[in-house]
């Protein structure tokens, strides 16, 4: 239990903002939510009608504005003892550099700082996997894999780890955080972005897989962890959220036999990696359409990387759910929204 004039939330209307609303909103908890003009709350209002909660919805307060608007952070953040900050860009597009830099660093550095200024208690982040030293580590990546930056990096991950550099800044100035380090989010999101495009690239017949693994994890469980994390005693540290560690081609093929689709049979070589995201680069440029593949997304495809749970299991005793379950949730999900 935990008591709390009012929660902020950023990102609220993203794949895991939605989930941490949704809860707070089951509970009863009074909370505000940041939303920029321009995002669509179709995502959000599906998370809330799948787990019948469509009459909660409404009872969001939603503060117009963004992380880079420092009036709107001031007005959210007002009266408010914890913060949810979940809000930011994620892309492995050579164009999107700036924008990385802009919202994942400078806003969550604007985030820390209005924080601050307003007293807060506690601040929940969700950073990444990618910010921790997976590509220069070998065997399990835990929490004290430190980043050391290498050509394997995606714009993506820097953003990442930077950003985190601004919550622990924080952390010395007075602020208390706890972070969330998750691995590949599987759940309900905009189903053509991000992780949530996996179930729609294999309903339409990926025919190709990798040699690479990594770690797959419930956005629910995302979710759950940091709201159990945030209002414990635990302050100042940070914990991976991993579901399960799988070969990519496990993964797919899980999936592919969830939306009863053919599994990929072809492997991708070196070779074919190599031309695969030069074509893709290519066909980018033309279309004006952000890349599906990347030199950083195929070289990490063919990685293997692993992720050790056991802090946050020690520290909360968080159980993660099954994979399998989760596979089928989503999967069910998504063949329901194609109808």
């Amino acid at each position: 239990m935990y008591l709390c004039t009012m929660i902020f939330v950023t990102g609220g209307t993203g794949l895991v903002g939605s989930h941490i609303l949704l809860k707070l909103a089951q509970e009863g908890k009074e909370f505000k939510a940041l939303k920029r003009t321009s995002s669509s709350l179709e995502i959000c209002k599906s998370v809330f009608s799948y787990y019948n909660a469509q009459n909660l919805f409404d009872k969001i307060s939603w503060v117009s504005g963004d992380v880079n608007d420092i009036p709107s952070l001031q007005s959210g953040m007002e009266n408010c003892d914890y913060v949810f900050h979940c809000a930011a860009i994620v892309s492995f597009s050579p164009s999107d550099v700036e924008l990385l830099k802009k919202v994942n660093i400078e806003g969550t550095a604007n985030v820390v700082n209005i924080a601050l200024s307003k007293g807060v208690k506690k601040l929940g982040f969700v950073s990444s996997i990618a910010a921790l030293g997976r590509n220069s580590t070998e065997g399990s990546v835990d929490e004290e894999c430190h980043f050391k930056a290498t050509k394997h990096d995606s714009n993506y991950a820097l953003s990442k780890y930077f950003s985190e550099q601004e919550v622990w800044r924080g952390s010395q100035e007075g602020l208390n955080v706890v972070i969330v380090s998750p691995s590949v989010i599987l759940g309900p999101g905009d189903w053509t972005k991000g992780s949530s495009q996996i179930f729609q690239k294999i309903n339409s017949g990926l025919k190709y897989y990798t040699s690479g693994s990594t770690g797959y994890v419930d956005v629910v469980d995302v979710a759950n962890s940091l709201l159990a994390l945030l209002f414990s005693e635990v302050k100042n540290e940070r914990f991976i959220v991993n579901g399960e560690n799988l070969k990519y081609r496990d993964c797919f093929d899980r999936i592919a036999v969830a939306l009863n689709k053919p599994k990929a049979t072809i492997k991708v070589t070196p070779f074919l990696k190599e031309v695969a995201w030069r074509l893709e680069a290519v066909r980018s440029v033309v279309s004006g359409k952000s890349p599906l593949i990347t030199k950083e997304t195929a070289n990490s495809a063919m990685t293997d990387s692993a992720y050790s749970t056991t802090k946050i299991d020690n520290a909360i005793g968080f159980q993660f759910t099954d994979i399998d379950v989760t596979i089928k949730k989503y999967a069910d999900w998504f063949i329901a929204d194609q109808v």
